[in-house]
Order: structure tokens, then sequence, then C-alpha cells
């Protein structure tokens, strides 16, 4: 029996687990009726289908049966810590692009500071999507996560910002890092580099959230290297569950041959439709796959962490009482319990 300080792990290794997804077949299009809207939707029988679900679902609800479909775990409120540091290194991470890995780096991060730890955000991506997130424009920047990289001369602590949110610190970004992957292949221990970025600050912080770019290049390969764990946010779409394994793979080698300690921390299913078989299917999968290393909690798609990016703030600040900010809290003492 698994216990919220020691999630229980899937009964195949990460990497046969990852490999079954490969077998993995989903319903028929005749098989999806009522995904997408029809006449009838608005018929009687439409509407009396929908009642049926939203009953379902009610009593799923009341019997403690979360969207993974398996009970929901206890997790306790997170104890007050007596001091800071030092830092647990999450990297967030899926070599697929658009499936949540800004956006739950920025309000986990802020989730993670409203339980009284202190955070750094890192901003790993040329893109610098995480920088604009919390209202940083990164073109502006004189001095970022490049500098500390490749000029001895910059410390970590010149380049770190402080954000809106108290508790909340970032490492910027912006496209200058894209010449880093390849400056950094004549380095001798090139994939420990952000491992001694970190060092000097790592007692300041009780976490420090990668926020990687959507590759298995050098640049996240160096993210790993520094992370006690990974997040894994998969897109509750076919795509994404067919991308796992390569990236199992690749945290799978870098544990071997850099990093013995890196562990997998869960998996989290995002921009989740409970509306449709589709998504549905895909959690069933993740979960059979991979057991309880899948969070407990999962993130609904919702028009608010559009919203959020552009206001540059997180949602438990942006949106406090939403249904978005609630699951980024429930995330934060799910992985302040592991």
């Amino acid at each position: 029996m698994s216990t919220p300080n020691e999630p229980a792990k899937p009964s195949a290794s990460a990497g046969s687990a990852a490999a079954s997804l490969h077998q993995v077949t989903i319903a028929t299009p005749a098989e999806h009726d009522g995904d997408e809207p029809s006449e009838d939707t608005i018929s009687s029988r439409g509407r009396k289908a929908k009642r049926a679900k939203e009953t379902k679902q009610q009593e799923r609800e009341r019997e403690g049966i979360g969207p993974t479909g398996r009970p929901l775990r206890e997790i306790p409120e997170p104890r007050p810590l007596e001091r800071h540091g030092p830092a647990l290194v999450m990297a967030m991470c899926n070599q697929k692009g658009g499936v949540g890995k800004t956006t739950s780096t920025i309000n986990l991060g802020a989730a993670l500071a409203e339980c009284d730890r202190r955070v750094l955000l890192v901003d790993f991506d040329p893109q610098g999507a995480l920088s604009v997130g919390l209202g940083i424009q990164p073109h502006e920047l004189d001095q970022t996560v490049y500098n500390v990289i490749m000029e001895r001369s910059v410390s970590i602590t010149d380049v770190i910002r402080k954000t809106r949110v108290d508790g909340v610190d970032l490492l910027p970004s912006n496209i200058d890092l894209s010449a880093a992957e390849v400056q950094l292949v004549a380095e001798v221990g090139r994939e420990h580099t952000l491992l001694r970025v970190l060092r000097p600050v790592m007692n300041d912080y009780d976490y420090v959230l990668v926020d990687c770019q959507p590759s298995l290049g050098l640049l996240t390969v160096n993210a790993l290297t520094a992370a006690d764990g990974v997040i894994i946010p998969l897109e509750c779409e076919f795509f994404s569950l067919r991308g796992v394994a390569l990236l199992i793979d690749t945290i799978e080698k870098v544990q071997e041959r850099l990093n013995p300690k890196l562990d997998i921390t869960g998996i989290l299913a995002t921009m989740y439709d409970p509306r449709t078989l589709h998504s549905k299917e895909v959690m069933a999968r993740v979960v059979e796959a991979f057991g309880d290393t899948v969070f407990d909690t999962v993130i609904n798609r919702t028009v608010r962490f559009p919203e959020t990016t552009v206001a540059g703030e997180p949602i438990t600040t942006w949106a406090p009482k939403s249904a978005g900010a609630a699951a980024y809290r429930a995330l934060a003492r799910e992985v302040i319990a592991r």
C-alpha cells in the first residue's frame, strides 16, 4: 500500500511501461459519440445522456474516485519549515511542446510559495516563455541564465530577479540561450554546467523548478543532470502519450551515466477534458502504464491559463478561487508529500 510520503511505483520499470504505450489503441470514431457537437446534443436524448454523465461523475466524486479512475489518496497539509534549504531540484520536462510545462512551472512554484516554501524558477528555454509568463520581457534583459553559464565572471545572484509573487524568484532566459547548446559542446563536463551554476544558491531555496525546452538536447540533459526529480506534464492527447517512451529512455540514460539519484517524481495530466472519451482513454492508458507515479491532481482545460499569461502572474493570484488555482495547490501538496 502506498503512503503520501512514499508513493507506490509501477510494477514494471519505467522503460518497459513507456514501451508498452506503443501498443495503445484508441476507440474508433463511432465509439466517440458525444465528443463533438451534433443535433443529438440539443435533443431530449442528448440532454438525458448529459444528465446521466453528470450524475455518474457526481457519484464517483462522492465515492472519492478522482479523474485518474483511482481512489483519491489523502495528502496531509504541508508541515511548517524551521529553516529553508537545501533545495530539491525538479525538472519540468517533456520533449513535446504545448503540453503545459511553463504553465505548470509558474503555477506550481506559486502554490509551493503559498505553503511557505522558497522557490527559484529557472527559465531554461531560449523562447523565454517562463519569463514572459511572470511579466518580464526577455528581449529587454541585459543578463540571463546564458551569461551565468558562459561567463565565469557573472554570478547567479547577479541575474536572479524577484517576481510579483512573494517567495518566488526567477532566473530568466532569452534567445541568447540557444547559443549555449552549441558553445557547451566543447566544454569539459558540459552536462554538469547547470548544476555548477545552481550550487551557490541551493541553501537559499526549498525548491528549484527548471522549465525545460521542448527537446531532448544538451540543455535538457543539463536540467536532468542537476535534478533530483522529474515532473512530466502530459497532455491528455494521443500524440503526447506516444512520445513518453522516448523521454523515459533519455531519463534512464541520464540516471545510468550522469545522475544516479534522478527519479520520476510524477506524471501530471494536463489539458484534461472530462467531456471527451479520448481524454479519458489516454488517462486510463497512462495510469495503467505508470500506476501511482501519476499524480492524483489533474489539470483541466480552462481559458483562465491563457489569461494569466497576458496578466504576467500565476493563476493562484490572478484567479485565486478558480478550479485551476485549486488544482495547482493540490499538486503542490502532492509534490511536498513525495
